[in-house]
């Protein structure tokens, strides 16, 4: 995934009110930009860490720049959340992702439930699978974790594979880990303990765990390889 062409580099000031962040560019001028992360951003959100913003020509922003990656102990980190679904999909049109063999159709935001939606549908020669996306910026020891926050909402998610993988159908998750320096692949315990029991319930019943790492630079996003995940 190339990245826009109309990017700006500067030094993150702070990240604030979830979805804000100001920084500070080449010129002296500080911008507020839109943070389009609703997670806790840990590791990721250190006040003079080099970061990447890009400009939206939407006139109806509020406003303009976006927040793209940061830079932490001279890695890059893709922060962007929205980008996570185009990132694997382009993965599995590619074969990056090869685990549920030949495609013949990918189907984004499938809603299984009155209350619930998940990243995709894939459909195959090997059958049906459900697939449930998240992208993963946390890293500690090459370890990357997910998620780097509570989640409900992610918890909510393994219920309904669970009961999807009962009635026939594959289920998995797939962490998008978009930085460079994991080796492995974990459920966050210490920061969330009933999602990373709920993983190990869920993997007992049936659902997969994958994690892929992603190769992040201010020119570009793409995945590019399996890492191993762990369930404790």
């Amino acid at each position: 995934m190339l990245l826009p062409t109309n990017c700006q580099t500067g030094l993150l000031c702070k990240r604030y009110k979830r979805f804000l962040a100001d920084v500070l560019l080449k010129d002296g001028q500080t911008l507020t930009v839109h943070c389009p992360n609703s997670g806790s951003m840990r590791g990721c959100a250190e006040p003079g860490s080099p970061a990447l913003i890009s400009r939206s020509d939407n006139p109806g922003r509020k406003y303009a720049w976006t927040l793209e990656m940061v830079q932490h102990q001279g890695v890059w980190i893709g922060v962007h959340t929205g980008r996570t679904n185009h990132l694997v999909r382009e993965a599995l049109e590619n074969g990056v992702i090869n685990d549920f063999g030949r495609l013949r159709s990918i189907t984004p935001e499938v809603k299984v439930s009155d209350k619930s939606r998940l990243d995709f549908l894939l459909e195959g020669y090997q059958g049906a699978a459900y697939l449930e996306v998240k992208n993963c910026s946390l890293a500690e020891d090459n370890i990357a974790f997910f998620p780097d926050a509570v989640t409900s909402r992610g918890a909510k998610h393994l219920h309904e594979l669970v009961r999807l993988a009962e009635a026939g159908f594959g289920a998995a998750v797939l962490f998008c880990i978009q930085r460079s320096d994991a080796a492995l692949c974990k459920p966050a315990a210490h920061i969330d303990p009933v999602y990373a029991e709920t993983v190990a319930w869920a993997a007992g019943q049936g659902v997969r765990f994958l994690a892929y790492q992603a190769e992040v630079s201010p020119q570009a996003i793409a995945i590019t390889h399996k890492i191993p995940f762990s369930i404790f």
